[in-house]
């Protein structure tokens, strides 16, 4: 944690100027310009530099002080956006944690053979649909704020704003979708093999079975995530929430009846969640056509060079993301239907509560983008230094709540008493490592908000190389506590090379500190 410590000891106060003053006059101590009037000014015209204008200081308290724009508006922003974003987040976890629980009454190898599919859908769908919602989030975002202008200069008559990003978004994410499908659906076989799951194991038919049908759903899901990222381009996550509640609600009403009721078992829980996929992108689509033209004949080929550049770097970046979790998952495997299992849990939870923490990223990369864009550096830095605030306390509370209940938690998943032991092994992995997590979240969140992507994905490439060979040398010696301390790893270099970026200053970064304000 020195790492946290030296990276939140910056200080925007270290790269205080005159510029950075409060444009208001409620301080402490006023400093009073007196210029000369324009007459005297123009008759002293060719006059010596000290004659052109007379500063006159005159300190004088204040003894009413009040709060000038900073953490405290800054931070009330920031959970304005971040608190519906959390709950947006969860829903996806809670549904993977509904299946889970449900299909752990199903045996230990259903349950395995779940976790199997899902690190494999989450493989391949990822891999270019956590690139589009961020690419998506930050070009919508500049594209309202411009539009915004224009509406402010023209009628005030309300109509569907035309924004090309959205559109080539959308129409990116319904042939990234289609594909995605087509090749889960077809190369489920070549997957398993992939994941070293050999054809003797009793969770290779029911995990081949559960890939199939969760193939239908990556359409939806791609689509889905486009619409989302233009909701927080518009710093709207209440509407996302409300699409994501109705499709996990329509999930847990199926669940149930679809595995157990109907008796279509692992096949059953895929097809509950594929429906409410479904559910999800539809609410989605139909509330942004409501202020946003959808198909837009404006599809600007620039624009989708650009998705394709950025897309590009954090293609990358996302595959070496999605390597030491898969990896985990394949070392896993291949002990045992119940270390996969308890494995299996201690991931679901370990993911469900720390990506609660990336509703701050969220916040972070749509206020900062907008700020770093508008040339308004001290509020940019504000949010920079508030949202990791707010991560570093996030995670802290989630690592005692965890503490206190991961044993209750986990036996909603399982009554297997030899499962139940090895996920509650992992208790120290699963709270300890909340607070790193929360910091690395909100580090991608700053990336993107200043447009990194560069640093971002090299600086993931090196991170997941090092852990995924952490873990290959340590899971034959030390089985899931080789496991889990690689994942930890993974995650505590990615806050050392955030905090070293930040440090440093370089890059992007570099104009957040050295640049003057914009002038008004």
């Amino acid at each position: 944690m020195a790492a946290v410590a030296t990276f939140l000891s910056f200080s925007p106060l270290r790269s205080f100027q005159l510029r950075d003053l409060p444009r208001n006059h409620n301080q402490s101590i006023r400093r009073r310009i007196h210029l000369k009037s324009p007459a005297v000014a123009a008759s002293s015209k060719n006059s010596s530099s000290q004659n052109i204008q007379n500063i006159v200081e005159s300190p004088e308290p204040d003894h009413d002080p009040k709060p000038e724009h900073g953490i405290g508006t800054i931070g009330m922003e920031i959970m304005s956006i971040a608190l519906p974003a959390a709950l947006a987040l969860a829903a996806d976890p809670i549904t993977s944690l509904v299946d889970t629980a449900f299909v752990g009454h199903i045996g230990s190898a259903e349950l395995a053979a779940v976790g199997v599919s899902v690190s494999v859908f989450n493989l391949v769908s990822k891999l270019f649909n956590v690139p589009l919602l961020n690419v998506t989030t930050s070009f919508v975002a500049e594209e309202q704020a411009i539009a915004a202008k224009d509406d402010d200069k023209d009628s005030t008559e309300t109509r569907k704003k035309v924004l090309p990003s959205v559109s080539t978004s959308l129409v990116l994410a319904a042939g990234v979708g289609i594909a995605e499908a087509i090749a889960l659906s077809l190369g489920s076989d070549y997957l398993m093999d992939i994941m070293a799951i050999p054809f003797d194991s009793p969770m290779r038919v029911p995990a081949e079975q559960f890939l199939r049908l969760r193939a239908y759903g990556a359409p939806p899901i791609v689509v889905a995530l486009a619409a989302q990222g233009a909701f927080r381009g518009f710093k709207d996550t209440t509407t996302p929430l409300y699409a994501v509640v109705a499709g996990n609600v329509l999930n847990a009403i199926l669940d149930p009846i679809l595995i157990f009721v109907l008796g279509f078992g692992i096949s059953g829980a895929a097809a509950a969640t594929v429906i409410s996929e479904y559910l999800i992108a539809f609410i989605l689509l139909w509330k942004l056509n409501e202020n946003v033209v959808l198909l837009s004949p404006q599809i600007q080929v620039g624009r989708a060079n650009q998705y394709l550049k950025s897309g590009g770097l954090l293609i990358g970046r996302t595959v070496a993301l999605l390597v030491p979790f898969t990896l985990a998952t394949s070392l896993a495997a291949q002990k045992g239907p119940t270390q996969m299992a308890g494995h299996q849990i201690c991931l679901e939870i370990w993911l469900a509560v720390s990506l609660l923490t990336d509703a701050l990223a969220i916040a972070a990369q749509s206020l900062l983008a907008t700020s770093f864009s508008q040339g308004e550096y001290k509020q940019a830095r504000e949010i920079l230094f508030g949202v990791l605030q707010v991560g570093l306390a996030t995670g802290t509370g989630l690592a005692a709540v965890l503490f206190i209940g991961f044993e209750p938690f986990s036996s909603l998943f399982t009554t297997d008493s030899d499962v139940l032991k090895i996920a509650l092994s992992g208790t120290l992995f699963v709270a300890g490592s909340q607070p790193v997590n929360a910091i690395a979240f909100v580090l991608d969140g700053l990336y993107y908000g200043v447009s990194d992507f560069g640093f971002a994905a090299y600086s993931m490439v090196i991170v997941g190389f090092i852990s995924s060979l952490f873990m290959l040398l340590a899971a034959p010696t030390y089985g899931l506590a080789g496991i889990w301390t690689g994942l930890f790893l993974f995650m505590a270099l990615r806050l050392v090379a955030g905090a070293w970026r930040l440090g440093t200053r370089t890059g992007p970064w570099k104009m957040l500190w050295s640049a003057p304000e914009k002038q008004e």
